[in-house]
């Protein structure tokens, strides 16, 4: 009887796995192991910031310079653009414990919709830099004037973390993308795995607002620079 009735609760529950006893321990594991990866994140993000602060704690007024070449008005549309994606994801996350299914298709939407947006205003922002050679490499700073008169050696180093970092953030962007349009689908298609648990929708909530947060820290060490005494 006791096994029947176990069986039972399973099936009560169509998002509980099989490999789980019950949905809070479903929940509770789901829970660890993404707050373990974005722990993973931030220790891998972290020695990126470790290394930009080094380097420019050594090099302030050439990292300035090079700086200068940065748009800050692109970057703050960005900026503002995932702060407004953030609170999408926060609101699709709520709805999705009201179970209002059709509020958490449209805040996903949106959420992707700014998602899109950040990518092609960047891909705007690194034509620029390409045109005026400051990708690193063989040809950096073959156009000295923007370069704003710092050494070149120094300012390579400057774009270089750059574009490792804004890089790497827009590659994380890109993921963001294909897991909140697969639970986009799984909201379309009445799946039992974010229909009946909201855990799923909150996870993708918790990843998209650790990239809008990395993104909040490389804006204004990157792009707001003050001026070295």
């Amino acid at each position: 009887m006791a096994a029947i009735a176990h069986d039972h609760a399973h099936d009560d529950h169509g998002a509980l796995h099989h490999q789980f006893e019950n949905i809070e321990q479903q929940n509770d594991s789901y829970i660890v192991g993404m707050w373990t990866f974005l722990v993973t994140e931030v220790m891998f993000f972290g020695a990126l910031f470790f290394i930009y602060t080094l380097y420019r704690s050594m090099y302030q007024m050439d990292w300035y310079l090079a700086h200068e070449e940065l748009d800050v008005t692109l970057g703050g549309v960005n900026t503002v653009i995932l702060l407004i994606s953030s609170w999408t994801v926060a609101m699709a996350v709520r709805f999705a414990q009201l179970k209002n299914r059709k509020m958490v298709i449209l805040n996903l939407v949106v959420t992707l919709g700014c998602a899109f947006m950040f990518l092609v205003i960047k891909a705007f922002e690194y034509a620029a830099k390409f045109e005026h050679h400051l990708l690193p490499g063989p040809t950096f700073g073959s156009v000295p004037s923007h370069l704003n008169g710092a050494n070149s050696n120094y300012a390579q180093l400057f774009y270089g973390l750059y574009f490792g970092m804004t890089g790497l953030h827009a590659v994380h962007i890109l993921v963001g993308i294909l897991v909140i349009s697969a639970l986009t689908y799984l909201w379309i298609r009445k799946a039992d795995s974010v229909m009946k648990d909201y855990i799923p929708t909150e996870l993708v909530g918790l990843y998209w607002h650790f990239v809008d947060l990395v993104w909040i820290f490389l804006f204004p060490l990157m792009y707001l620079m003050p001026k070295p005494h």
